[in-house]
């Protein structure tokens, strides 16, 4: 998907909206009052990324597409602002310092591979999102991740332990492993 400086923008204040109108009216924007462009009406899975002052203070999202474009930015940005389980649900006080990052997922595709360093070579090449699972355990990083851990077995070690898993899962055989592009997009410094 791509989308104009124009587009994204208005995703970002929408986003922005819904949280400004809930702790401005003490319920959830409905987004059926929202004028809301044909092109936004795609169903796309998304996640939500709420940092303060840079540090991450929530991130929620979807795998795979359950609604339209435009109402699972909304639905997520109230998940990482009140459900994210490692942090505590935001106040109203901190919005002024909250930036927002939305990330539109591509469709994530199984990596079938034969040995490890197959593995590992792609994602050395290709910085992209990954999803393990492994029997009913699983987890994702967004492509953002990389950022922070730079080889792929770090990257998939802690993606193991996210998981529930042993950090060496990733080597068994029984791994299954998604890859998938994100599109991602994030406040200025002077937007709000």
């Amino acid at each position: 998907m791509k989308l104009t400086k124009k587009s994204k923008n208005f995703l970002l204040k929408l986003s922005r909206t819904a949280l400004e109108h809930l702790f401005k009216f003490g319920k959830e924007l409905d987004p059926n009052t929202i004028d809301i462009p044909e092109k936004f009406k795609e169903k796309k899975a998304t996640f939500v990324t709420l940092t303060k002052n840079s540090i991450l203070r929530g991130c929620i999202g979807k795998l795979k597409p359950t609604c339209e474009l435009y109402k699972d930015i909304i639905e997520n940005t109230y998940s990482a602002s009140f459900s994210d389980p490692r942090f505590p649900q935001l106040q109203k006080e901190e919005l002024k310092d909250i930036k927002i990052e939305i990330s539109i997922l591509d469709t994530p595709q199984k990596f079938e591979y034969k040995t490890h360093k197959e593995l590992t070579d792609k994602l050395s090449k290709e910085k992209c999102g990954v999803i393990i699972q492994s029997g009913f355990h699983s987890a994702t990083f967004l492509p953002q991740v990389w950022e922070e851990l730079k080889t792929p077995e770090e990257f998939l070690s802690h993606l193991c332990l996210k998981a529930g898993l042993e950090n060496n899962a990733w080597k068994d055989k029984n791994i299954e492993i998604y890859l998938y592009n994100v599109l991602k997009f994030k406040e200025n410094k002077n937007d709000k």
